[in-house]
């Protein structure tokens, strides 16, 4: 079994910064990726930043240099650095990873974390 639990977030006035944690546990063999996504009401979830698989990083153009995805080395975490925050940053963020376990290393579990919010004022 595995899991990903994501913290960090709150609310926070506009154009200030949080940080968001995402820790991937469990019988963990690979992370093939590691990506962000948000979700505000009455909208689809969306991709926010990542690799999707990929050789590259992407990030959405809304977010686009105002946020960041360091990643400690040899660690299943991932960050997500958020910077000069705007009231429509406001949302549910999403840690969602492509993982492959002890045991059944060919297949790639889609797993999804529970959500941190994120609530920017103006």
């Amino acid at each position: 079994q595995v899991q990903l639990v994501e913290s960090g977030g709150g609310v926070v006035r506009a154009g200030g910064n949080l940080r968001l944690t995402c820790v991937a546990s469990g019988n963990i063999y690979n992370i093939d990726r590691l990506d962000w996504y948000r979700e505000a009401p009455g909208k689809e979830r969306e991709f926010i930043a990542g690799s999707r698989g990929g050789s590259k990083i992407e990030y959405a153009d809304s977010v686009n240099g105002r946020f960041a995805i360091p990643r400690e080395s040899g660690k299943n975490i991932l960050y997500l650095q958020m910077n000069s925050l705007k009231p429509e940053d406001s949302a549910m963020y999403y840690c969602n990873a492509g993982i492959r376990v002890y045991g059944s290393t060919w297949i790639v579990q889609d797993v999804w974390g529970q959500g941190t919010q994120v609530t920017v004022s103006s």
